[in-house]
């Protein structure tokens, strides 16, 4: 007894685990294998809904396994084919299953498929084999959109090409799933050329709120008009993301908000989706950037050719004379910055009596700068601006040396990176109001211009607050700024900000773009609001007459009355206005009426014709 308990103390414990997972992969080999012998795969499909007509223009066809077994999902149904090299054979039954459902279910449009890019060439598939079966069943491959799948990176595009121009020439067209999302990129999307485009559902899902996600797909519908290819979304999950890929321009839209993927789907979408997609108004976008926003100092690299820490001070010299422009010589040995010679400081040197002769011989080591400011190519602009302006001041002229992974790349200029930043500012300023944030001039123009292209009736409403300057002047600029931040904050709460555009002009000025029906009881309510806010927050320094004295130019006491706000408003109707030049001076006309009357006031612009 006790020999045969040594015996199994001494059994390898390594082969007792490549026993147990041989066992486990034997079971679910037979798992897998009956489930698809025996046909117990279930489709189940997701709507594809076309934005123009309002109507299901496809299926997405999808697989589920057996409730009753840990293979239901589809995510574990295809990790448990991989582990035992069945994918091949089970897409080969997902297809089918979906193929016979589908024709089955007579669903109209087109039907989607996914399949890995390595099953392309499964004989199967791209002969004879399926196109018998899909005229047993009565479907025609020229309703089929074959997905191509991101688990795997397409390395040979040559046979890609010849694999699909097979499918093509059957009649089945060809779509990129989840665009942006594993290996998918634009290589793929040039070398395949797809009828359809499906960005992934991560770049949908808070579209609505997310300012890169927008532009993302912005820059991807900007693409598809080139490439002209049909775009569709998935992961539309809410109201508002809906309504956002709608007014991009999206033709098609898929995601559990439209319908979720059953087995029996309707063949219409419901009067609830419809009745979304169908307001007649248009979607406010995530606030601009300014288009130098993500620039690198990578755009500001120099190739100057770098010396060696043995390269003689005579030859640096002749470097500098040749080529007035050089400001700083990198030296650099192995790849690695190790110095900056600055010019001036090599010049002066050298010019003096006896100094070339004294020093020209010897390596230029002795002059440089053993500790160069270097900064790596992917640093932001404004990272590589806080550096620089925090380092010592001869750096400034020096400029820095630009690395890759700490290795030499170029050279940049401080002086040009502090001309970049300013046009940055200035460009920013244009996009964003710095004090309160809000969208400036251009994103105010680009969305009136929107509005007009979409044939919207809107009211552009001018708000300027009155006495301003005044109460700037007696209570101090930062008090002046509080109650532009207040005016913004209270536009912001008494706008609906899936409909109205609130953007800031400058300084006391700001623009609100109503689209809500109710836009004149909301322009009250924030003037009542205001009013009571800034008596409130100066109230410590009126007087009885709800004012204040301050000095004026003259130098006497006059009494000032609290800041209030005029409003101009200008009713736009469809072809009443051809440019935001046009309602912009309208609305400022309108402005100029409104300040006309003692306190605050809503001037309404009601006549219809052009100014």
């Amino acid at each position: 007894m006790l020999e045969t308990v040594e015996r199994k103390a001494s059994f390898p414990l390594s082969m007792l685990v490549d026993l147990q997972n041989e066992k486990l992969l034997t079971d679910e080999i037979g798992l897998l294998g009956d489930i698809i012998d025996n046909h117990r795969l279930t489709a189940v499909f997701q709507p594809i809904i076309d934005f123009s007509s309002h109507t299901y223009i496809a299926f997405e066809g999808l697989i589920r396994g057996p409730t009753e077994t840990p293979l239901h999902s589809p995510k574990q149904l295809f990790e448990a084919a991989e582990r035992t090299g069945l994918r091949r054979k089970l897409e080969q039954a997902c297809r089918e299953t979906v193929f016979r459902a589908f024709a089955k279910l007579q669903l109209p449009g087109r039907l989607f498929i996914n399949v890995s890019p390595d099953c392309l060439d499964d004989e199967l598939f791209a002969n004879a084999g399926t196109l018998e079966m899909l005229h047993q069943i009565g479907l025609s491959p020229s309703r089929i959109v074959i997905e191509l799948t991101e688990n795997q990176k397409i390395n040979d595009y040559p046979d890609i090409h010849r694999v699909l121009t097979n499918f093509r020439s059957l009649g089945y067209q060809i779509a990129i799933d989840d665009l942006g999302e594993g290996f998918a990129n634009l290589t793929m999307w040039s070398e395949v050329k797809p009828e359809y485009v499906k960005i992934d559902q991560h770049f949908i899902k808070n579209i609505a709120e997310d300012k890169l996600k927008h532009h993302f797909v912005k820059a991807m519908q900007i693409l598809r008009k080139a490439a002209q290819p049909r775009s569709s979304r998935e992961g539309i999950e809410n109201e508002a993301d809906c309504l956002a890929v709608r007014d991009l321009g999206i033709a098609f839209g898929q995601g559990y908000l439209i319908a979720m993927p059953v087995a029996e789907p309707a063949a219409a979408p419901n009067e609830k989706v419809v009745r979304i997609i169908r307001q007649r108004g248009i979607f406010v976008f995530p606030a601009g950037t300014p288009p130098t926003g993500n620039l690198t100092v990578r755009c500001l690299i120099r190739p100057v050719e770098p010396v060696s820490p043995q390269t003689l001070n005579d030859e640096v010299f002749l470097r500098f004379d040749n080529d007035p422009d050089l400001i700083s010589m990198p030296v650099v040995a192995n790849g690695k910055p190790h110095g900056l010679i600055n010019r001036h400081e090599i010049v002066d040197r050298m010019a003096r009596p006896y100094r070339r002769e004294l020093f020209g011989r010897k390596a230029c080591m002795q002059f440089m700068d053993p500790l160069p400011l270097c900064i790596d190519e992917d640093y932001s602009i404004q990272e590589a601006a806080q550096i620089v302006s925090r380092s010592a001041r001869h750096r400034i002229y020096n400029g820095f040396i630009v690395t890759r992974n700490g290795e030499y790349l170029g050279t940049g200029s401080a002086y040009e990176l502090l001309g970049m930043i300013t046009e940055m500012q200035i460009q920013a300023a244009r996009y964003a109001n710095p004090l309160t944030q809000l969208p400036g001039n251009v994103p105010i123009n680009e969305h009136i211009e929107r509005l007009l292209e979409s044939r919207i009736c809107f009211h552009a409403c001018y708000f300027d607050i009155d006495h301003f300057k005044p109460f700037n002047d007696f209570f101090g600029y930062r008090k002046g700024d509080d109650i532009i931040l207040l005016l913004a904050q209270t536009l912001v709460e008494n706008i609906n900000p899936m409909a109205d555009f609130c953007g800031h002009i400058g300084g006391d000025d700001f623009m609100v773009l109503f689209q809500s029906e109710d836009w004149e009881q909301r322009c009250l309510e924030i003037i009542r609001l205001f009013c009571q806010r800034i008596a409130e927050t100066s109230c410590t320094e009126l007087t009885k007459d709800n004012g204040y004295y301050s000095e004026n130019r003259r130098g006497q006491m006059v009494f000032n009355t609290l800041p209030t706000l005029s409003v101009g408003a200008v009713p736009v109707g469809v072809d009443v206005f051809e440019s935001h030049r046009e309602i912009s001076a309208a609305a400022a006309e309108a402005k100029k009426n409104a300040k006309k009357s003692t306190g605050s006031y809503l001037f309404v612009e009601r006549r219809q014709n052009k100014p």
